[in-house]
């Protein structure tokens, strides 16, 4: 119980994590020296953070993009806009690194995911967009964990994070309220930031207009444009009944994959 208040800042069962360490943990937990003995064998290839380092551009800024879904539309817009950010350097280079171990019940499977980010990074082949996989199960921490990708992200060789909305957050799966505030996270991994040597780059409210395509929230409000919605759960409606996903959601590769995986 102890433990998870402090992880999770909550102790019921309707958050995943506390589910997860009530029916999954052991009584005992292991402490000492670790010892490595081999390199794991997964579906998904994993570079450590020495090799990640080394494929990125020395002296430049590496802004994280962290997902744990595959890359639609807005999120391409999202890391590659944030490239513009007042606090990214010229020369800079985006980092996506997704987690592609177990994650929620409902989520696409890791191997699956990792497929529809190598064909969108061959469609795409960006040489100011790198892609990397991280072998790490989320636990919808909230806030702490936000503050722990950042760690991790460090590790691999990145100066700045960008920071969701409600990252990592997670719904009471009872009654559908949210565990954390929606802006937590980006308040939480800010104040951090600087003992962390890390800057973040607070993502943007990004929409689809069928006027200017994607725009912020707020321009499209300003200028009375028309939005385009979809809902996830839409989406995987329409994944599942074989209907078209509109281009400007989702990538056609990446359907495609989705739909071959199913």
């Amino acid at each position: 119980v102890k433990e998870c208040k402090n992880l999770y800042g909550v102790t019921t069962l309707e958050h995943p994590g506390v589910l997860m360490v009530a029916t999954e943990r052991g009584k005992y937990y292991l402490g000492g020296k670790v010892t490595g003995v081999a390199i794991p064998e997964r579906d998904f290839p994993c570079k450590t953070p020495e090799e990640v380092r080394s494929t990125l551009p020395p002296g430049k800024d590496v802004v994280a993009f962290q997902c744990r879904n595959p890359v639609h539309r807005a999120h391409y817009e999202l890391f590659t806009r944030a490239l513009d950010a007042e606090n990214v350097g010229e020369g800079a280079v985006v980092l996506v690194h997704p987690t592609c171990g177990p994650t929620q019940a409902d989520d696409i499977p890791g191997p699956v995911r990792y497929k529809t980010y190598e064909v969108l990074k061959e469609e795409k082949a960006d040489p100011k967009i790198f892609w990397q996989y991280l072998p790490y199960s989320m636990h919808m921490a909230g806030p702490r964990e936000a503050i722990q990708h950042m760690i991790i992200r460090k590790n691999y060789g990145c100066t700045h994070f960008i920071i969701g909305r409600d990252m990592a957050g997670s719904k009471s799966s009872l009654t559908g309220d949210d565990f954390y505030g929606a802006y937590d996270a980006q308040d939480f991994a800010k104040e951090n930031a600087p003992e962390l040597g890390m800057q973040t780059v607070p993502s943007l409210n990004l929409v689809h207009t069928k006027e200017e395509g994607y725009v912020t929230a707020d321009f499209a409000k300003d200028k009375g444009l028309t939005i385009n919605k979809l809902s996830g759960t839409k989406f995987r409606q329409m994944l599942r009944a074989g209907e078209d996903i509109p281009e400007w959601f989702a990538f056609k590769s990446v359907v495609d994959v989705l739909r071959a995986n199913a």
